[in-house]
């Protein structure tokens, strides 16, 4: 695609990045076909080659408006399209290089300013989100229905293991994941305690920074970026590996060295962090055979359906670890029909487009109900609770199932 940025961003690294990744698209529509708003709204702007253009025009210096704002809000940088595209147009972050300028040159309404500011304030630190859950939780029945939807359950987190082990991992515990789901972290720690792994979560590290980011708060979000690598560096000699329960933050994480490559101070740290960053699934298939060996429940009473997230298989290309591993344990794994496409969830896109986000999340819930499984299993803390907002169906983290096999 033949393009000439305006001054303003011209020679910039984004704007060498974002003309690099528009050369590459060659306009074929591929990643119409694929993209879930696209087949919602039915609207060109609406699909990954409409918003290509809009971003191009951005880019160009012509004139931004709120129209432009809301067909790339409605995006849930799900990165089906990236998948789909034969010319490996990075769609995710050419959106985030538009969104930044769009968010510049078009003020919000002060309603949407407020919603805004409260998530990327309040979500992303611990000391905030969780006495804000608890007490949403305590006060459930009375709640109007579609904030108790948004509740989740409350849940334990089980016995952290206190043996220490020669092989080291660290675990990035998160910002929202240990409120919503403590057990996921805690289940990990004890899986890998049974293989000779301590898991380390390392004081002060929290979010990963995609919530940030992804409300376009870009400069915060690499602070956040900063005090993960801060946090972890002084134990990074000692671990084989830094282990992500959660695949949004495992997707940033692993972008960390791109995101950072011009930082005088953290290029090189940032590189090693995001090249010792593994999802978990990455980490488990190398133990497969000592989990079938110690496994003591081979058989659960129910199928259960996976859900594999955007974050896993889009933006980490990670397919087939999980669905292999739990069936190596004698799980019975069922795949919904149109598994590529999203749930909906999408970091904070539940909220800010409920809607939209409501009807992706029912559709991909209805999929689910067809394999007939009793369970729903997936890999990423966002997914597991927004689809557990719309079903009676348990849904919780693959890496629990594994825990059970192992511990009864």
């Amino acid at each position: 695609m033949q393009t000439k940025l305006a001054d303003f961003i011209k020679g910039t690294p984004e704007g060498d990045e974002a003309e690099a990744i528009l050369r590459a698209c060659v306009h074929c529509g591929f990643c119409t076909a694929t993209c879930p708003t696209y087949q919602l709204l039915g609207d060109e702007l609406d699909g990954p080659r409409g918003r290509i253009y809009l971003i191009k025009q951005v880019l160009e210096g012509a004139p931004v408006t709120a129209s432009t704002q809301l067909h790339l809000d409605r995006c849930l940088t799900c990165r089906n399209c990236e998948s789909t595209c034969p010319s490996g147009v990075q769609y995710g972050r050419l959106a985030d290089i538009g969104r930044k300028v769009v968010e510049q040159r078009v003020p919000r309404k002060l309603p949407e300013r407020i919603k805004r500011y409260v998530l990327k304030e309040a979500l992303p630190r611990r000391w905030l989100f969780e006495p804000a859950l608890r007490a949403g939780q305590l006060l459930k029945p009375l709640l109007g229905k579609p904030l108790q939807d948004k509740l989740p359950p409350l849940r334990r987190a089980g016995a952290w293991p206190a043996r220490e082990h020669a092989r080291k991992m660290l675990v990035l515990d998160g910002c929202m994941q240990p409120g919503m789901a403590p057990n996921i972290n805690a289940a990990t720690a004890r899986v890998l305690d049974a293989l000779g792994v301590q898991l380390i979560a390392a004081p002060g590290a929290g979010c990963c920074g995609a919530l940030r980011f992804h409300l376009n708060d870009q400069a915060a979000a690499l602070d956040d970026m900063r005090r993960n690598i801060d946090a972890w560096w002084p134990l990074v000699e000692r671990a084989e590996a830094i282990v992500m329960t959660a695949s949004g933050c495992g997707v940033t994480v692993k972008d960390y060295g791109h995101l950072l490559a011009h930082d005088g101070a953290y290029a090189k740290k940032a590189a090693r962090i995001s090249a010792m960053t593994r999802d978990l699934s990455e980490i488990l298939p190398g133990f497969e055979a000592e989990l079938v060996r110690r496994a003591v429940v081979r058989q659960p009473s129910e199928a259960v359906a996976w859900h594999p997230p955007c974050t896993l298989q889009h933006g980490q290309q990670i397919r087939g670890k999980v669905e292999g591993l739990l069936r190596a344990l004698g799980v019975e794994v069922k795949m919904c029909r149109d598994a590529h496409l999203c749930c909906g969830s999408a970091g904070t896109y539940s909220l800010l487009q409920p809607e939209l986000s409501q009807q992706l999340r029912d559709r991909k819930l209805a999929a689910l109900a067809d394999t007939g499984a009793g369970r729903i299993v997936s890999a990423n803390i966002g997914c597991i609770g927004h689809l557990q907002s719309g079903t009676q169906t348990p849904v919780e983290h693959w890496i629990e199932l594994v825990d059970r096999a192992l511990h009864g």
